[in-house]
């Protein structure tokens, strides 16, 4: 099936304002039919979920789908989905009920590549476990974070393992099931922030080891909220701070307050609309199959906008880019001598082009690139990206240095 990018393009109404959109990485703009699935929801009758009135048969329903179709983007079980109100809540939340079982002396490992989100919660709640918190750093040269660098922190100790699934700053894939397998060796458990991973490729949880796996809709075409993943009998055997009356089946015990049902309906349009990109319908037998193969379409794609852009970046001078991982998205960070990248983001965007500066709450790699709390320009390509959008970046850049 061929991939239509200007066909793609004319069904994300943000996009006829004419800006050139490399802030992805930071959230995606909205499809059509996501935009319609919100206000649908919200046109038929509503109430608490149930099985005798309308409004309650479609809360569930509307619950139900949700849950079924994040199970398909993720290759997980629909009973093991979690909403929550952003990855980093949810991260937050699980962080602190599993510090429960923590104790002095335990042994909590998690990477400078990382997130802060997927940093911050775990140092936090180690330290009021009395756990010993070990770095695994990555290569600041190549941008790769090697699986052994991860295995040599492990010990009889370790508790949990946090990764990310992709570098939101600099794009870099870790090798997660290889990490997984060691982390498993040692008996602990593994933690993959997929925020960044999920809008790029065809997640199988279950392949990639992970014990728990978040990631955002909004990074996807979806709304604003995160969701997590986790096999049904481990999330049971976690006993999170709840209210009484509210129920302690799993995965509604880890959702605190009634559901959002319209939001759970944008990202089942979103997750419908991804799985459109792909296969027309004559080999794939499911929505899953479906999704394999538009991920593999967008990731031609947006593989071959990343290389062209790579070469008029590098024709330029004076432009140092710190995506180099063999394994990365289409996600790259750039600095420039003598300037600053919030200058060439500000310049940018006088031309209608959108590529922020910062260091997108990447701290602890920022610093490890040597770019300290100010980061770069980063530069995300998404699925609508096109090559004008790559020429009007490279064009405003090449007039920024002059």
């Amino acid at each position: 099936m061929t991939y239509d990018v200007s066909t793609l393009r004319a069904r994300f109404p943000a996009l006829r304002a004419g800006t050139a959109h490399f802030d992805g990485p930071g959230g995606t703009q909205t499809p059509a039919p996501v935009i319609a699935a919100y206000a649908e929801a919200l046109s038929r009758p509503l109430s608490i979920r149930g099985g005798a009135l309308p409004g309650e048969i479609h809360a569930e329903t509307l619950v139900r789908d949700f849950r079924a179709a994040m199970a398909d983007l993720l290759g997980a079980d629909p009973s093991g989905i979690v909403f929550g109100r952003s990855s980093t809540q949810l991260t937050y939340d699980i962080s602190r009920t599993l510090a429960k079982g923590w104790a002095p002396g335990d042994e909590v490992v998690v990477s400078r590549l990382d997130h802060d989100a997927n940093i911050r919660p775990w140092l936090q709640a180690a330290e009021r476990a009395g756990a010993v918190v070990r770095w695994a750093e990555f290569d600041p040269a190549t941008g790769e974070l090697p699986a052994e660098s991860v295995g040599a922190l492990l010990t009889e100790r370790t508790r949990l393992v946090a990764v990310t699934g992709a570098s939101n700053l600099i794009g870099t894939r870790p090798d997660v099931a290889a990490i997984a397998e060691l982390v498993h060796r040692a008996g602990a458990l593994l933690y993959v922030d997929g925020v960044h991973l999920t809008a790029h490729e065809f997640v199988d949880v279950e392949r990639l080891g992970a014990d728990f796996f978040v990631c955002s809709p909004y990074k996807f075409f979806g709304p604003h909220h995160g969701v997590l993943s986790a096999r049904p009998e481990l999330l049971r055997t976690l006993d999170p701070d709840k209210l009484v009356p509210s129920s302690d089946a799993v995965p509604e015990r880890f959702e605190l307050g009634t559901l959002p049902y319209e939001m759970l309906a944008a990202t089942r349009a979103a997750v419908d609309f991804i799985a459109g990109l792909g296969d027309d319908g004559a080999t794939a037998t499911g929505r899953r199959d479906r999704l394999r193969s538009a991920f593999a379409a967008i990731d031609a794609h947006e593989t071959a906008l990343r290389e062209g852009a790579e070469k008029a970046l590098g024709e330029l001078g004076a432009v140092t880019v710190h995506s180099r991982a063999a394994e990365r998205t289409p996600t790259l960070l750039l600095s420039f001598e003598n300037r600053d990248a919030s200058d060439a983001y500000r310049f940018l965007a006088r031309s209608g082009v959108h590529a922020p500066a910062g260091s997108f709450y990447a701290l602890e790699a920022s610093r490890h690139l040597g770019l300290g709390d100010e980061g770069g320009l980063r530069v995300g390509l998404s699925p609508y990206n096109d090559t004008d959008d790559v020429e009007r970046l490279v064009k405003g850049l090449s007039d920024f240095l002059r």
